[in-house]
């Protein structure tokens, strides 16, 4: 990224002497983030925000507290499928008191009623589509903000920042707003509701490097034991560790400089099709 000049908060703007402040690409990637989501909360209510309770998640509710004094001025929304780890729903209980979250929970349906022409590991993570398009209909939303990244996914490159998700929250891949200069559209008729991505344009390393820089809170999972840890989280019988020594931040940035391991290779849907992903994603997953 092009570094650009900005003055720091002790520098006056009258002053010809102040050396300006250079903005590094984490500056810039919190810088835009930050725009997305005063854009979001200025265009779309009622909005809320998808709390998984990973890394990209925390990061997001991070970047919201800052956008806004340091409280999020719309709900978290936790989309539980009743599987998760015991630290993950630990972290949550703890952090939506510290942060001062107004939680929404919801839960999913049984995997007997998800679609069963999908292959096992993602007919289970289907569930999240539902319960997801559930408490959407239930809250009447018109904005839903979530942590994706380009970068993860191949489907997932395919995003705008505003994502407009039809009838029936299905996703016209093909027919996506064009979007320039950071201009936004947030188009909306019954029925359909916007997806929000202030995080599209981030890496996997830039979320590490970020959360050691403002040291923000993580399930533990993420870091070694015994010689394996969790790069990606979510129901604990589709998701499993990769093995690993990176027990701290520093550790964990300093092996994805060198691995070529994919992020989801403990995700068992990644395995199971190759157009799975993109099969979910059409009908309204996260």
């Amino acid at each position: 990224m092009t570094q650009t000049p900005i003055l720091s908060r002790d520098q006056s703007t009258t002053t010809s002497l102040a050396q300006p402040r250079i903005m590094d690409d984490l500056d810039q990637l919190e810088a835009q983030s930050i725009f997305i989501l005063r854009e979001a909360y200025r265009k779309l209510k009622p909005l809320s925000l998808l709390w998984s309770l990973g890394k990209d998640s925390n990061v997001m509710v991070w970047l919201a507290r800052k956008a806004f004094m340091g409280r999020v001025p719309f709900p978290v929304m936790h989309v539980d499928t009743e599987k998760k780890f015991p630290e993950m729903y630990a972290f949550r209980d703890e952090y939506t008191k510290k942060w001062d979250l107004d939680l929404l929970l919801g839960y999913c349906p049984p995997v007997e009623e998800i679609d069963p022409s999908l292959p096992p590991a993602a007919r289970s993570a289907a569930r999240k589509t539902a319960g997801l398009a559930a408490m959407i209909e239930k809250h009447k939303l018109r904005g839903v903000i979530a942590g994706i990244r380009r970068d993860e996914q191949a489907t997932r490159a395919k995003e705008r920042v505003f994502s407009p998700r039809g009838a029936g929250h299905r996703w016209d891949v093909r027919n996506q707003p064009p979007e320039f200069w950071d201009q936004y559209a947030t188009p909306y008729e019954d029925g359909m509701h916007i997806r929000v991505h202030p995080l599209l344009s981030w890496r996997e390393i830039d979320i590490w490097r970020y959360i050691e820089r403002e040291n923000i809170p993580l399930v533990d999972l993420y870091f070694a034991k015994n010689g394996k840890r969790y790069r990606s989280l979510g129901d604990q019988d589709i998701t499993f560790p990769v093995e690993s020594n990176a027990s701290t931040v520093a550790e964990v940035i300093a092996e994805l400089e060198t691995s070529r391991t994919s992020e989801r290779a403990g995700r068992a849907m990644d395995h199971e099709s190759e157009d799975v992903f993109e099969r979910l994603r059409v009908a309204g997953y996260l």
